[in-house]
């Protein structure tokens, strides 16, 4: 089985479980709040993304790209962008379009890989919301490429992602407080575990890619970083040392 369809059943069955809490769709409190210009989403687990980083939302065309949930993508809607949500989960996107009919929203969702956004043409969106989900793919360069291509110039390419150091560590060992350098940096759960296991403990797949690939790939496609933060990863021993996530805000020249 290829990783894609791997991870579609992985996260379809998150979303069937209800106990994943990016399966979660927003309540109508969180989309009121967005129609009167109170909003906020998040690109990591914890930190806000700061709000001078997003251009104003009424009429922007706005990718959300392996964003399902109906969690940022409704959000924007409210908030007055001319939101397109990506996934690679029909559950996942079935959220979305079940906030949308709730609250009256307007949201195209399309199901699809990540590296491939042959869907789109070039330059067809104003901003690209990419939260922490390139871990569930085992190369990320294409997605950066993709990205810069149907993004328009001077347009936004926001992006959460893992720091590569929380793969380093055996994770059993990690859920004991124990840390335990064990893994090399790309990191593959399929390489390390195998997909049989992997089913068993009903998870999808993930990787730990480089920073060269994670940051340098976004420059390599030809993108500017001009912002970056980080942010803890919640429950987890390493985050009493360094933060597990990071995002950045690019800008496509």
């Amino acid at each position: 089985m290829d990783i894609r369809s791997f991870n579609r059943e992985a996260w379809d069955r998150q979303v069937q479980s209800g106990k994943n809490p990016w399966t979660v769709p927003v309540p109508p409190e969180v989309i009121t709040r967005a129609r009167n210009g109170d909003w906020s989403v998040l690109l990591t687990e914890n930190k806000p993304v700061p709000r001078d980083w997003f251009p104003p939302m009424q009429g922007l065309k706005l990718l959300g790209l392996a964003c399902g949930g109906g969690q940022q993508g409704p959000t924007f809607a409210a908030a007055g962008a001319d939101v397109t949500i990506f996934d690679n989960s029909p559950a996942q996107l079935a959220r979305d379009l079940e906030v949308a009919e709730r609250e009256g929203l307007s949201i195209r969702t399309v199901e699809g890989d990540m590296r491939d956004l042959s869907a789109f043409a070039d330059e067809s969106f104003d901003l690209i919301f990419h939260p922490v989900s390139n871990l569930f793919i085992h190369e990320i360069r294409p997605v950066w490429k993709e990205a810069y291509r149907v993004l328009r110039h001077g347009g936004t390419l926001l992006a959460g992602f893992m720091n590569p150091v929380f793969y380093l560590f055996d994770w059993e060992d990690m859920d004991k407080g124990i840390l335990n350098a064990k893994h090399k940096i790309p990191f593959s759960d399929v390489e390390t575990y195998g997909l049989e296991r992997l089913r068993g403990e009903d998870r999808p797949a993930e990787f730990g890619h480089s920073l060269t690939d994670q940051i340098g790939g976004q420059m390599d496609a030809g993108f500017a970083i001009v912002n970056m933060y980080e942010d803890h990863h919640n429950q987890v021993k390493l985050s009493e040392y360094i933060e597990t996530y990071i995002a950045t805000r690019a800008a496509k020249p």
